[in-house]
């Protein structure tokens, strides 16, 4: 479930004007409130990352296999152009792991969704996460919430029923899985229907409303959409979340893993996970630094950058900076470059030197031509289409971590493409490492379910290197 509920966070956002000023606007008026604690009864941290550890075993397993032996010289993991494996390499892998070419496929596909490895054109590399599996829990367990999102695309879809109404229910699963996770204990299949009916047909009520402004042509027929029966779609959605391990399904009854319990609660809650506080960041290392800063209104960080900065050597902090900056947290990313524009110029010949690499590229070129006089309102101006589209969906991954769901709908509007296909074309385009992510939540956040539909399918196609 990517979450259609806010959580509480301050991020910065693209502002609807063009992506140069990516990580500076923050929501300043909304007080901190206390961080609720989880049910009674929800496991510690610890033992929720060790059963996402065993949940994703196979697919770890793969990712290493991937990373030791198709990476010569440590380079890059060869596929076949789309993300997925090749005959020969899936025929390999089932080879040396003892598995089948089918459960081979099934979890790369699965290591793909988790983040565990990252397609860049047609290579495919070990993710952050993968690095991080063995230490640190945040890291897996954000690896199984992003599997979590995107529970739709980890199960295959039925071909046999009418496409809007698959959307349909997928929009309508949150709130199917906020009841389960309120009930605490199994739901009679019967009763998760009857709630599956009510919030679809609040869906179709909502469609038939008409909106103020121009709207999107219909992709799909509304009324193909209302003769399809729920109760097999019901069926795979069950299926599809217990393939992820979010619930058990048998016996005509669903039931939360603690998993399961604890992401929804998360989500329910309006937690950011990666929240600190800004106390003592000037001891703290630049990640942590940054995320501490997340939270504070651009003065104050500003402040705090220049504290953190004045404690140690330019240099050093500028590495650490610009370490941060390539992780594959797109939020740190922005306040790392944030934090660079209060160093000045002594900066700069580490932020030109860097400004090739692919993931660093738009940060950097903004960054030199403000640092050039350049008045930040036009610094847009020197990224290229691509460029700037890939900042665009680097933004979105941000959100989609650290933000709340309304805040993903609107950033649709600071997009360069004038029309969503031309959008989701281009962004299919550039090959972020994110892509699916990003739209998977962009689709499960927009309340236009034929928009939410054609971004599901966009997903779909790049997850699954169709056209």
């Amino acid at each position: 479930m990517t979450s259609r509920i806010p959580r509480d966070s301050r991020l910065r956002l693209v502002r609807p004007r063009p992506l140069a000023a990516a990580p500076r606007t923050v929501n300043q008026r909304r007080p901190r409130r206390p961080v609720p604690r989880p049910p009674e009864g929800t496991p510690a941290r610890a033992e929720l990352a060790r059963m996402a550890r065993s949940g994703l075993a196979t697919a770890a397993r793969v990712a290493h296999w991937a990373d030791a032996a198709l990476r010569p010289g440590r380079d890059g993991a060869g596929s076949d152009g789309k993300g997925t494996l090749s005959d020969a390499t899936a025929e390999r892998a089932a080879s040396d792991l003892g598995l089948t070419v089918a459960q081979v496929r099934a979890d790369w596909d699965t290591a793909r969704l988790a983040g565990l490895v990252e397609v860049h054109g047609d290579n495919a590399r070990p993710g952050w996460r993968l690095r991080a599996w063995d230490r640190d829990d945040s890291a897996v367990l954000r690896g199984w919430v992003a599997l979590f999102d995107a529970w739709s695309l980890a199960y295959p879809e039925p071909s046999d029923h009418e496409p809007a109404a698959v959307a349909e229910v997928v929009s309508a699963m949150p709130q199917v899985l906020s009841f389960l996770q309120l009930s605490a204990g199994p739901v009679p299949v019967e009763q998760l229907l009857d709630l599956l009916e009510q919030r679809v047909t609040e869906l179709r009520t909502e469609r038939c409303e008409i909106p103020y402004g121009p709207q999107p042509e219909p992709v799909a027929d509304p009324a193909a959409a209302a003769d399809t029966p729920l109760a097999p779609l019901l069926d795979w959605a069950l299926h599809a979340l217990a393939s992820v391990g979010a619930l058990t399904y048998g016996d005509g009854q669903a039931t939360l893993t603690p998993l399961g319990s604890w992401a929804v609660w998360v989500k329910l809650e309006q937690i950011c996970v990666a929240a600190q506080s800004p106390a003592g960041n000037i001891e703290q290392g630049a990640e942590d630094m940054l995320r501490g800063c997340a939270q504070l209104r651009p003065n104050a960080a500003r402040d705090e950058y220049r504290a953190w900065l004045a404690a140690r050597p330019v240099g050093s902090a500028v590495t650490e900076l610009l370490g941060a900056a390539r992780g594959d947290d797109a939020l740190l990313r922005g306040l790392a470059f944030e934090a660079l524009r209060v160093v000045g110029a002594p900066a700069e010949p580490d932020v030109r030197a860097v400004h090739d690499e692919p993931t660093l590229r738009p940060y950097a070129l903004l960054w030199l031509a403000e640092h050039d006089g350049v008045d930040p309102e036009d610094a847009h101006e020197v990224l290229t289409r691509e460029e700037a589209t890939w900042l665009w969906v680097d933004t979105a991954a941000a959100v989609a971590d650290h933000g709340e769901a309304p805040m993903l709908v609107r950033h649709l509007e600071s997009a360069l493409q004038p029309t969503v296909p031309a959008l989701l074309d281009e962004v299919r385009a550039v090959g972020h490492p994110r892509t699916v992510q990003v739209l998977v939540a962009l689709a499960a956040a927009h309340p236009d379910p034929a928009l939410a539909k054609a971004v599901r399918r966009a997903a779909f196609q790049v997850h699954t290197g169709g056209s």
